[in-house]
């Protein structure tokens, strides 16, 4: 129960942040460009929504929206080394708190972990 409340929480606060980091880095770009620019190279200035426009478009150009490339892969191969070197009583008690903290019902014992709680 504690999980569901903490993930309805936890959606709009996620939002809210993304959205104003949205609205920072908008703001820093109509900035930049309308200090820079105009005076530079004699552009004219821009509005915040097309900075935010731009910054758009030169991540689609440029940069994609999946971040880094390869980072995925490193961070499983971390995980995946770690894990290996748990003993099996590290990983049982791991899947005990991931459970805990995702909502999922508590391991039943086998005949494999006889020392699991139901």
């Amino acid at each position: 129960m504690k999980s569901i409340v903490h993930r309805i929480v936890m959606v709009p606060v996620f939002v809210a942040v993304f959205l104003l980091v949205l609205a920072l880095i908008g703001f820093i770009a109509m900035s930049l460009w309308n200090w820079l620019l105009p005076a530079l190279f004699g552009f004219k200035i821009i509005t915040y929504w097309q900075a935010v426009g731009l910054i758009v478009l030169c991540r689609l150009l440029f940069g994609g929206f999946r971040g880094p490339r390869g980072g995925g892969r490193r961070w499983r191969g971390r995980a995946r080394d770690r894990w290996q070197q748990m003993t099996p009583e590290e990983r049982e008690k791991f899947r005990d708190r991931m459970r805990a903290c995702w909502g999922g019902a508590p391991a039943e014992p086998s005949e494999s972990n006889p020392g699991a709680q139901v």
